[in-house]
């Protein structure tokens, strides 16, 4: 290496006589080149060559010599930096450690979440193959007890319940034709006045129109009603599979949300077409000129909305292009699969841990509850969330493709909720728009305090959620109800968490968000409605009826 180092600075040096001998200055280099004993020439001093690089041109007389000699000193330098390598000067400034709160750079931590990933894979990994070895493959398409009756009960349920929307088009349409005769009823009684707006309603019209309203209020609420409580009498009494009867009840409810929408945007849209007051038909949005009250009043409109992957009621709503066949096989190819998915999650691995549960719960072990309530946790977890994908990204995207429906902003990044409020708006949107237009934005309109409108929206969310869990269980046992009102109190304790600015804020509120739903929330009552139907049917009424035999026996 010594050897090669020296025929470098020979040749270097070799370069730099011959320019300047090729100089006008004729000056004298030999105090900058030295030579050894064998004829190799030493590297010149930088100095040496700072002062040959100032005054030098190359034979052509083009003043580049300076960028020649810069390279020169360049190529000196490395030379040097290659000869002494042990007095590299490695500690040169003063700097921070990466992970230190004085850093100036933030790390990445990809590699972090890479690990964390595969330690998430790996574990499961390891508790499937634990699930195998223990419990081995419970999968079973002919164990499930569908009968019969329950079969022909919630098809005829199926095709029943839409019947109650198409009974509120018919009274929507008796009161559009009444509507009519209405406005011209007053257009001829009134004298002098065109009824373009520019004069307020009587107060004879105003009484009229409220008697109207009130009698077909009546009519739609016995419709509306009566849907539901029929239904939730059919499905209690007379369906037992629980997963039948919560799919009955669930399209009751939604018809329920459709039909009370229906009515209640059909009275607001009369009472602008019979008294179109100035500036009132200025309110009504500008996308409703599209289908104006009562031209909306058909069967097709109706069935559209029937359809449509919404709970509000809009004459007008707005649509896409054309219809993707590949993007719709596609999410319909994910409800499928995903559908398969929390079927093989509940069988194989929810269900044994419940139903070793059932012990712990009736002899009160609170150790051994909280054990199995934290390993339902990681199940109930992973069926929520492909539960939430199937339902709002696929299937929903799926009918809003098929019917055309623009606005598919179904969800937000609730993932992200800094509180339980944000939570609550953002991940299931079409329920909290509902609720929102035609409860809590209604009741603030008529002077109720913003808390008082939201406990109410809760009220109703709370019973619901009852009728959709307790009824199809069988068992009216208040935890959905309980679980849903008591989300107003946690809403007013996080809601400071929401509006912090700072990451530590945020990231306790979306931490009390987490726990709240994966831990206190689904696990606890999936575990109580579970024990409360084996209770009736299963297992644990079994275990008392032989422990209440041997008793008397004895």
């Amino acid at each position: 290496m010594a050897a090669a180092t020296a025929t470098g600075l020979d040749l270097a040096a070799q370069e730099g006589a011959q320019q300047r001998r090729s100089t006008a200055t004729n000056q004298s280099a030999d105090d900058d080149v030295t030579t050894n004993a064998d004829g190799a020439a030493a590297a010149p001093s930088l100095k040496g060559t700072t002062a040959d690089t100032n005054g030098t041109s190359n034979g052509n007389g083009n003043g580049n010599g300076n960028v020649d000699e810069d390279e020169q000193t360049k190529a000196l330098r490395k030379a040097f930096t290659r000869k002494y390598r042990h007095v590299a000067a490695l500690h040169s400034q003063a700097r921070p450690s990466t992970l230190s709160h004085d850093s100036e750079a933030s790390p990445s931590f990809v590699g972090f979440r890479n690990l964390m990933v595969i330690v998430l894979v790996v574990g499961n990994l390891r508790l499937m193959i634990e699930n195998i070895q223990k419990y081995g493959v419970l999968i079973c398409i002919h164990c499930h007890d569908y009968r019969k009756q329950d079969i022909l009960l919630g098809l005829l349920l199926y095709l029943a319940i839409p019947c109650h929307l198409f009974v509120a088009y018919l009274i929507e349409l008796l009161a559009a034709q009444q509507a009519r005769n209405s406005r011209g009823y007053f257009n001829r009684g009134r004298t002098g006045s065109s009824r373009d707006g520019s004069t307020s309603p009587t107060e004879d019209e105003s009484r009229r129109f409220v008697s109207t309203w009130k009698l077909i209020a009546l009519v739609h609420g016995i419709n509306v009603n009566s849907a539901l409580l029929i239904t939730t009498y059919t499905v209690y009494f007379h369906i037992h599979h629980p997963l039948i009867g919560t799919l009955t009840e669930m399209h009751a409810v939604i018809v329920w949300l459709k039909t009370a929408s229906y009515a209640f945007t059909n009275r607001d849209l009369r009472h602008a077409y019979l008294h179109p007051v100035k500036g009132e038909l200025d309110a009504l949005p500008e996308l409703y000129k599209q289908c104006p009250y009562p031209n909306n009043i058909t069967m097709k409109n109706l069935c559209y909305f029937w359809w449509a992957p919404t709970l509000i009621y809009q004459p007008v709503y707005p649509r896409s292009g054309r219809i993707r066949w590949v993007f719709f096989f596609k999410r319909v190819a994910e409800v499928f699969c995903l559908s398969v998915c929390i079927w093989f999650l509940s069988a194989q691995y929810a269900t044994p841990v419940l139903v070793n549960s059932l012990d712990k719960i009736a002899s009160l072990d609170m150790p051994a509850i909280l054990e199995r309530l934290l390993k339902l946790s990681t199940i109930s977890l992973a069926i929520w969330l492909a539960g939430f994908f199937a339902l709002f990204q696929s299937f929903l995207n799926a009918l809003a493709e098929i019917t055309r429906f623009g606005d598919r902003s179904f969800y937000e990044a609730w993932w992200n909720s800094e509180s339980l409020g944000v939570y609550w708006r953002t991940w299931n949107k079409p329920v909290y728009q509902y609720f929102k237009r035609h409860v809590y934005s209604p009741m603030l309109g008529r002077g109720w305090a913003p808390r008082t409108a939201s406990a109410s929206v809760f009220l109703i969310s709370a019973v619901l959620h009852e009728i959709l869990v307790g009824v199809p269980t069988h068992n009216i046992i208040g935890v959905a109800f309980m679980g849903m009102f008591l989300q107003v109190p946690l809403i007013i304790l996080t809601a400071p968490l929401e509006k912090r600015k700072s990451p530590t804020g945020k990231l306790i509120g979306n931490s009390i968000f987490w726990v709240s739903f994966t831990i206190f929330g689904q696990p606890l009552a999936a575990l109580m409605y579970f024990y409360a139907w084996q209770a009736k049917y299963g297992s644990v009424s079994k275990m008392g009826y032989a422990t209440s035999k041997a008793a008397l026996t004895n």
